[in-house]
């Protein structure tokens, strides 16, 4: 009973993962195509996807405006790519051997990048208020990473558990030498 019951939560988690993954990457591949589009275009920059403005910042400082563009595509790239991490596990998982190096090394690789991302996003708030200090209108990039503290104590709690599960890894082979 409780195998079936843990098989429909996998498999519930695993569609919820793809969806969203599915959703990052239209995103990311949206955000890709309209900064290379704004390239050769610049004046299709007030029509960006999701009404991301930023004609004026282009206008003022294309240096500015190429930096805050690769903040937010280096985020959304990450983001997809964590969860493609998290299908790879979820697909990957075996319950009735769940320690094991693989999963040991998927979640501290997914540790790994949540920090990435959470630092990122850091990074790019801490820019986003020193260009508003000089006159640059960017207070509508926020939403990019305004969960950037989230990602970093997130990160820090998969890691515990990737160190949890090798601990268990250890002690397993331990057991398996005993017996």
């Amino acid at each position: 009973m409780m195998e079936k019951k843990n098989n429909y939560v996998f498999t519930f988690l695993s569609i919820v993962a793809w969806v969203i993954f599915v959703g990052l990457c239209i995103e990311a591949g949206a955000l890709i195509v309209n900064f290379l589009y704004s390239l050769f275009k610049p004046q299709i920059i007030q029509n960006l996807y999701q009404k991301l403005d930023l004609s004026e910042l282009y206008t003022m400082s294309k240096w500015a405006y190429f930096n805050m563009y690769t903040f937010i595509l280096a985020i959304s790239i990450l983001k997809a790519y964590l969860f493609y991490l998290v299908i790879i596990l979820i697909s990957k998982l075996d319950l009735a051997r769940p320690f094991n190096s693989f999963v040991s090394k998927q979640i501290t690789q997914i540790s790994y990048f949540t920090l990435s991302i959470g630092l990122l996003s850091s990074l790019a708030q801490h820019t986003t208020k020193n260009l508003m200090h000089r006159g640059f209108e960017v207070d509508t990039l926020d939403r990019f990473w305004a969960d950037s503290e989230a990602f970093i104590l997130m990160s820090a709690i998969i890691y515990i558990i990737a160190t949890i599960i090798k601990r268990g890894i250890e002690i397993q082979n331990e057991n398996d030498l005993t017996v």
